[in-house]
């Protein structure tokens, strides 16, 4: 008796096939989350490992990634809070244009054909990582930046301007699945808005475009089952990634991890890029 005859109709490697991609989820997404715990940043390389590495469409990676960046953004908040580094009426500011911006810009995200969104998720990832680097290495150079809890004498941006800020990057973020505070953090600071606060208030921001984003690409998009089956135990993961890199903050390098978040970030978009030039 043949081997073929012993095949069965399910290949017998399917249920692992499940379970690594189930574990690489958890995994993923606990690593994101603890380092937005720790620095606030590197949540737009969930969407590049969705497309990139388990190959679900550029649809599907959105509404995972956004589902995490709320995850992150409510439990991220409470402690900025208790320090007093939430300005909750500049940030309402910035929410109300995040919340027309997200709208848009998920409208945005459905309507272009996926290869076109998945070049634009891979293009804002490599800008994103870039950033973080310039922003890095100007705070550096710069004698009167904030010190490490962000303290110094700053006027307050008006709500005019936040709103704009919310409203822009709201629409590159949810068309691209940029994490959120990667993009917002950088403008903050450059207004003058201290480092903490900047991260607190970006988190905060991460909610007010995660929301709307994760509903209208669950909606508006085609959701396959197995990603109602990641959903849980992705969002678990990242949560308590999140809990972990907070609570561990004052222990870790923040700098030589951001260094190394965005250069990775930055090579694996290069590489994926290359890739679909050459396919």
């Amino acid at each position: 008796m043949g081997w073929a005859e012993h095949v069965p109709n399910q290949p017998p490697h399917q249920p692992r096939k499940r379970l690594m991609t189930l574990l690489l989820v958890i995994i993923m997404n606990a690593l994101v989350g603890a380092c937005i715990g720790l620095t606030g940043i590197a949540g737009f390389l969930l969407p590049m490992f969705y497309t990139g590495f388990m190959w679900l469409s550029p649809i599907e990676a959105l509404v995972l990634s956004f589902a995490a960046f709320i995850v992150s953004g409510i439990l991220g908040c409470p402690a900025y809070r208790k320090t007093g580094d939430l300005p909750l009426r500049a940030s309402a500011s910035l929410l109300a244009g995040s919340l027309i911006g997200a709208v848009a810009g998920t409208r945005v995200g459905l309507i272009l054909p996926p290869a076109v969104l998945t070049v634009i998720l891979y293009l804002v990832v490599l800008g994103s990582g870039a950033s973080v680097l310039v922003r890095m290495r100007s705070d550096a150079r710069r004698p009167g930046s904030a010190d490490a809890d962000g303290v110094r004498d700053f006027r307050q941006p008006s709500s005019l301007v936040l709103f704009a800020i919310g409203l822009i990057t709201a629409v590159v973020c949810a068309a691209s699945g940029a994490g959120g505070p990667v993009l917002v953090v950088p403008v903050l600071m450059l207004l003058g808005i201290p480092a903490r606060q900047a991260v607190a208030m970006a988190l905060l921001d991460s909610v007010a475009v995660g929301i709307p984003a994760a509903v209208g690409y669950f909606a508006g998009g085609s959701i396959g089952s197995e990603v109602w089956g990641l959903l849980p135990a992705a969002l678990i993961a990242h949560g308590a990634g999140v809990l972990v890199g907070a609570a561990n903050a004052h222990r870790i390098n923040a700098g030589l991890l951001k260094t190394i978040v965005a250069s990775g970030s930055i090579l694996i978009a290069l590489i994926k890029l290359a890739q679909l030039a050459c396919g």
